[in-house]
């Protein structure tokens, strides 16, 4: 099993930036896949960002550029620093985990971006 914590979801202006984290339970070396999922009210979930263990970083076009995912293996942590946040980037963000063919998610962080 894998348990997933986000934080550092909150209020920020239009144009700011915010950095989200998502500590795992077990070695994010051992975990396959990990990536940032969001979903905004009334909204599907949708796939924003991820990394593949061994591979190379996914984004979906809308934060291409302005968001960037990373894994800082010392401390089993995922993060995703968000920069120049637009209002539409309002949602819960979710942490998921692909480990022993299941799927894991963290509880998720509200952002909200101001305009």
């Amino acid at each position: 099993q894998v348990q997933l914590v986000e934080s550092g979801g909150g209020l920020v202006q239009a144009g700011g930036s915010l950095r989200l984290s998502c500590a795992a339970s077990r070695s994010v070396t051992s975990i396959n896949a990990m990536g940032w999922y969001r979903q905004a009210p009334g909204k599907e979930r949708e796939r924003i960002a991820s990394i593949p263990k061994g591979g190379g970083p996914y984004y979906k076009d809308s934060v291409r550029g302005r968001f960037t995912i990373s894994t800082d293996n010392a401390k089993d942590t995922l993060y995703l620093q968000m920069n120049s946040l637009k209002p539409e980037d309002t949602a819960v963000y979710y942490c998921v985990a692909w480990y022993q063919d299941k799927w894991y998610w963290g509880q998720g962080t509200q952002v909200t971006v101001s305009s």
